[in-house]
């Protein structure tokens, strides 16, 4: 996991609504997308990444969350695999919460 680089979320913008040329990649399940995510974050749970691939635009800066990294590090080398190259968030949504940025409720999706 050494290999994969890591940016802190305080290096991030609160908003991915209007980023272009960005995805912020969430691949938590279901419950906890729904109970607090980042505006405007593609949302793809890790068992599903391999089936909805095409979803992810391969010329796009990635940066992929999960709860706390592990998941997100799991993403990231399998992505690494089929030739996609992103960035962890490091800490996660956990760390996202602590430093006080926003988050969304509720299941819509970008």
């Amino acid at each position: 996991m050494g290999d994969i680089p890591q940016v802190p979320v305080t290096d991030l913008p609160d908003d991915f609504s209007e980023e272009t040329g960005r995805v912020m990649l969430d691949v938590r399940e279901d419950d906890e997308w729904a109970a607090g995510h980042i505006r405007g974050a593609l949302h793809i749970p890790l068992g599903d990444v391999p089936a909805r691939i095409d979803e992810i635009d391969p010329d796009a800066e990635l940066l992929v969350v999960c709860h706390s990294s592990g998941r997100a590090m799991r993403v990231l080398q399998y992505l690494d695999q089929i030739g996609y190259e992103g960035v962890c968030v490091r800490g996660g949504m956990v760390d996202w919460v602590q430093s006080g940025k926003p988050v969304e409720t509720g299941a819509g999706t970008r």
